[in-house]
């Protein structure tokens, strides 16, 4: 029997003054929830039908709640610690983490995304134990792991988080030759910039090859 697939949308609590702290500062807490609620929603209705893998949304806090979703798309907790801690948590074996099968991690504030997107990171785990799709800004927006034969390594270790190095923090702590072709770069929504592209045009895409 084939592994199961497995998508973790990264989201925060929908609450005034949690999340997207950079561009409430410049658009106000409002509007950044109500960015952050229909970003949300967006990506899980559009990723979260698609019977090629199993969608689940970890969430920050623990016990916050969760706007609607589609039916089958489960919700687990982020946990404690560092970006890093939280990201490798569901890519550890049962019980700790998720049931056997790559796992692709994606953030909920990247319109782009699409499922063409992450099936392209799925097959690239059918022949690499790692993915990446970078951002413009040195971070990345997906990272997945193949998780066979042995859960990974914690290749999070020492990434300097919210800054232009995490990308090469990251690769720096694994096997280029392990490492496969990078996806698309995107752009996630953290300035008005790129918050007023969003708002003419929800289904916006900043992408380049």
């Amino acid at each position: 029997m084939p592994l199961r697939r497995h998508l973790i949308v990264f989201a925060r609590e929908l609450r005034l003054g949690r999340g997207k702290r950079r561009l409430a500062g410049s658009i106000g807490p409002v509007a950044a929830v109500h960015f952050q609620r229909v970003a949300l929603r967006t990506l899980l209705f559009r990723l979260g039908r698609d019977r090629r893998w199993t969608t689940w949304v970890a969430l920050t806090p623990d016990r916050g709640r969760m706007p609607a979703r589609p039916p089958g798309v489960d919700i687990r907790a982020q946990g404690g610690g560092d970006l890093g801690e939280r990201m490798r948590r569901p890519m550890r074996r049962p019980p700790l983490g998720l049931p056997p099968g790559p796992v692709v991690v994606v953030g909920s504030d990247i319109p782009c995304i699409r499922g063409h997107h992450i099936w392209q990171a799925f097959r690239t785990l059918d022949r690499y134990p790692f993915v990446f799709g970078p951002a413009r800004d040195g971070g990345y927006w997906l990272v997945g792991a193949r998780r066979r034969p042995a859960e990974p390594p914690d290749f999070f270790a020492g990434v300097r988080w919210s800054t232009e190095h995490a990308l090469a923090d990251t690769l720096a702590n694994l096997d280029p030759a392990r490492v496969g072709d990078p996806l698309p770069i995107l752009e996630d929504v953290d300035d008005p910039e790129a918050w007023n592209r969003w708002r003419r045009d929800p289904s916006f895409a900043f992408t380049s090859n």
